[in-house]
């Protein structure tokens, strides 16, 4: 297995940030097999959506709706206000997904973009941690 960590600056608010071209760049180096994403953060997760066409912020609206950030309602209250379901979050939208790699390239759909899904604004960098096991 090779393995290979990336450092992503999310900001200062919710948001869904691409890192297609981090996992095309690591993909590149390789031949066929499986490329995992896994984010190690308790309050993360990673996806595979389409991006840039609203569906980013969809899924942030989704979320909100699901997962209010009120304070008061989450038993898990330290943090900034709503921090209770950032730790919630990753139960819904995993912090691992499994891509196949063929010939050095993501086996991604036409409008498949890899996103790393952050609500936390208390933790402003993650870690991304890329894997690929040849097949």
């Amino acid at each position: 297995m090779i393995s290979e960590e990336i450092v992503i600056h999310t900001g200062g608010s919710a948001g869904v940030v691409d890192i297609t071209s981090n996992v095309a760049r690591f993909a590149a180096a390789r031949d066929d097999g499986l490329l995992s994403v896994f984010v190690p953060h308790a309050t993360a997760g990673v996806a595979v959506i389409e991006v840039g066409a609203g569906s980013d912020d969809d899924l942030l609206s989704a979320i909100d709706e699901v997962l209010p950030a009120e304070r008061g309602r989450w038993r898990h209250q330290h943090g900034s206000p709503g921090h209770g379901r950032d730790h919630v979050l990753p139960a819904f939208i995993s912090p691992s997904i499994t891509i196949p790699v063929i010939a050095g390239r993501p086996a991604l759909g036409t409008w498949q973009s890899v996103v790393l899904v952050d609500t936390n604004v208390d933790n402003q960098t993650r870690k991304v941690r890329l894997s690929f096991i040849e097949g």
